[in-house]
């Protein structure tokens, strides 16, 4: 399934049903009288957070969403039928924005989570509402409210306890391959991970999410590369992990690109916690690891972890220096029975 986090819909509440204007003749009865009923109202969109999906797809085929309008009123007292409501079902942790693309208008970041997007209108009075002491014949009836029309964005952001960050080819995807059973596609070029990534990873008993981005070059908050939109996929991480190439040859320049890149976008990234890691250390002597990894500490202003995705070294300190941010209540506990050596279960 191809991957879509960014999408354009367009909505429509239905309009309120008619009044009617009606009055009672029967044979037998002498005083007739006004009997029109009211028009029904319009049914109203709304938007619901749900599980099983992971990509707004379905809206890049389905842009237009209409609610049923509601039915005029009829002689006899009789009220006309409400419009049914429509329901955009998204993935969890959707962003819903107005149309210049920056107001929110709601945030489906739990399970469940539902909003109103466009009420619908109200249906009108029939002439039987207006009848009065002073008024025993009213003539008019009210029409039904119009629909509302809105034009939208759905931006989905991930929902992830671990975000990773770095260049291209920093081996973020060959770290979450190791370390989960994800199997993002790795090669040698740079730009081979176009679209996030999730998996999980456990260490000493516990699991949480990791989100892999695109990587990014300096400029990509001015567009250059994949852009930085995929940044927000990982505003709603606790913690990020900065993966540094010490392979490059450039290692305190990249370190900086990625940290300007963050600063440039903002959203409260540069506040959360980051845990620096000096990646590929299985292509360096001793000498090497420890000259690089003081001159990334120096950069960094704080410690910095060893670690080597292809061969495994050091991915389970990475994994507890994460585990050591990521809120007790996220993170899934796994109980194994000792009397058997099938799958662990899961407890909440």
């Amino acid at each position: 399934m191809k991957f879509l986090d960014l999408c354009k819909v367009y909505i429509r509440s239905g309009s309120g049903g008619n009044g009617c204007v009606s009055f009672r003749r029967e044979k037998f009865i002498e005083y007739g009288g006004p009997d029109g009923g009211d028009g029904g109202n319009g049914g109203s969109v709304w938007a619901e957070a749900v599980d099983g999906l992971n990509t707004l797809i379905d809206f890049r085929y389905q842009q237009h969403w209409f609610a049923d309008n509601g039915r005029p009123g009829a002689g006899r007292q009789r009220s006309g039928a409400n419009g049914a409501d429509i329901v955009l079902k998204v993935p969890v942790g959707t962003e819903i924005l107005d149309e210049d693309e920056e107001t929110v208008v709601a945030d489906l970041a739990n399970l469940g989570d539902r909003v109103q997007l466009a009420k619908g209108g109200n249906g009108g009075f029939g002439n039987l509402y207006f009848k009065s002491s002073t008024n025993q014949a009213p003539r008019r009836a009210n029409p039904g409210l119009a629909g509302v029309e809105r034009t939208l964005w759905l931006r989905l952001k991930l929902i992830a306890d671990v975000g990773l960050l770095g260049l291209p080819n920093a081996g973020k995807s060959t770290f979450l391959a190791a370390t989960s059973n994800a199997r993002p596609k790795i090669a040698d070029y740079p730009f081979t991970t176009l679209h996030p990534n999730l998996g999980v990873v456990g260490v000493d008993g516990v699991e949480f999410v990791v989100a892999d981005i695109p990587g990014l070059i300096e400029g990509a908050s001015e567009g250059r590369g994949l852009g930085d939109l995929f940044l927000g996929h990982v505003e709603r991480c606790s913690v990020l992990l900065h993966l540094v190439d010490g392979t490059s040859g450039s290692l305190i320049e990249d370190y900086h690109t990625i940290i300007g890149e963050i600063d440039a976008y903002g959203e409260g990234l540069t506040d959360k916690p980051r845990i620096t890691v000096l990646n590929k250390v299985d292509t360096m002597d001793a000498e090497e690891r420890a000259f690089l990894r003081e001159e990334l500490e120096a950069a960094s202003g704080g410690p910095v972890l060893e670690m080597s995705g292809v061969s495994g070294d050091g991915t389970t300190e990475v994994l507890r220096a994460l585990r050591g941010h990521v809120d007790e209540n996220k993170l899934r506990f796994k109980q194994r029975d000792d009397d058997t050596d099938e799958q662990a279960t899961w407890q909440p």
